[in-house]
């Protein structure tokens, strides 16, 4: 007697010519976006996590100055960054200006998105939610969203009101220039 065994993939050999050619064109494709599905959990910096992945909210009500020598506790490091005791928080979603900038209109765009920062955080108590799993960034930096609750029932996040004022982008997992 004969043993069938039963295929886990389909064998090409018998399929008609045409579904293989069009099999074979579309596997990039379908893997492109097997890859994009994935790509934001392989960079925890890029999405803020949904609430069932979501840490404990860390509720913050400091006031913020700007980093520099003798003001070390409660600062803002640039527009992406700031300092909460000894932990340096990156915001989730958003890249900012660099301070070290190559030209002079990213210098002064870090200057304004540093101080936009500094304002928005300064603005009342917020909350901070990080992800369960993979809450650092490849520099040591805790990565997490920063929200803060409105009177009507709304939700600002600082993130969205960085991108708005036009002193952040989206972040997509690389830096780019703003010279």
């Amino acid at each position: 007697m004969r043993l069938l065994r039963r295929r886990t993939e389909p064998d090409l050999r018998f399929w008609p010519q045409e579904k293989r050619r069009l099999f074979g064109t579309l596997r990039p494709f379908i893997l492109g976006a097997i890859l994009l599905a994935i790509w934001p959990a392989a960079d925890p910096a890029l999405i803020e996590p949904p609430s069932f992945l979501s840490s404990e909210p860390e509720r913050v009500s400091e006031r913020f100055t700007l980093c520099g020598p003798g003001r070390g506790h409660a600062c803002v490091i640039d527009g992406d960054t700031f300092k909460l005791g000894k932990r340096k928080i990156r915001i989730i979603g958003i890249d900012a200006p660099e301070v070290a900038a190559r030209c002079p209109d990213e210098a002064a765009l870090a200057k304004a998105a540093t101080n936009e920062l500094q304002r928005l955080l300064n603005q009342g108590p917020f909350v901070m939610t990080g992800r369960r799993f993979n809450d650092r960034d490849r520099y040591g930096r805790d990565l997490r969203a920063i929200t803060r609750s409105l009177p009507v029932g709304r939700i600002q996040s600082i993130a969205e009101g960085m991108r708005e004022k036009g002193l952040a982008r989206r972040y997509l997992g690389y830096k780019e220039s703003w010279c």
